[in-house]
């Protein structure tokens, strides 16, 4: 498991999964993802099928926070496409639960996620795509460390309408001077 300070990341398990149906047929959370169409609890079973085939380090994680003597699930994040020959890899998030919107869990959990990526990991480049009609997510990355690189323009249609699917990155060597700067303070 990966901790810091407000977050707990470790990998999802089988009876994990009702949450993620309930989180992703909510069209509020499901606006800021690629995912279009209600979510059936058959189709997410299969998804975790395949995601065990894959490769252990692009396993999607649970986000969890504390709640009181527990641990309470409020979202999934992980890395997807590495590619180890050029050490790079995209990154997602998603915090299904809508209680927990806007209270920093967002930045913690891609803190440590670029911790262990360029960590443990050995990544140079991480990044990711998010919509601009996202603003909470981009602000998020932003926080931090994410660069702007680019924009996909009209790449994604959504609710009749197209929009810009920006690029964002963050690479090792501007990661750790981030890191030495913040233990600096």
């Amino acid at each position: 498991m990966l901790y810091s300070n407000g977050v707990r990341l470790r990998a999802i398990d089988r009876p994990d999964l009702p949450p993620f149906v309930d989180w992703f047929n909510d069209p509020e959370v499901r606006s800021g993802l690629a995912i279009c169409l209600p979510m059936s609890g058959v189709q997410e079973e299969n998804w975790f099928a395949r995601v065990l085939q894959g490769p252990a380090e692009e396993f999607p994680l649970m986000i969890e926070i504390p709640d009181q003597e527990n641990w309470k699930p409020i979202g999934s994040c992980g890395f997807k496409q590495i590619d180890w020959r050029n050490r790079s890899a995209t990154l997602g998030i998603s915090i299904g639960d809508k209680a927990s919107w806007n209270q920093g869990h967002g930045t913690e959990t891609m803190e440590l996620l670029l911790d262990h990526g360029f960590g443990t990991l050995n990544l140079h480049r991480i990044w990711l795509q998010v919509y601009r009609g996202n603003p909470r997510a981009i602000r998020c990355y932003e926080k931090a460390g994410f660069i702007h690189e680019g924009c996909f323009r009209e790449a994604h249609y959504r609710d009749g309408k197209y929009e810009d699917a920006l690029i964002m990155s963050v690479l090792k060597p501007e990661w750790q001077k981030r890191r030495r700067s913040i233990v600096n303070e």
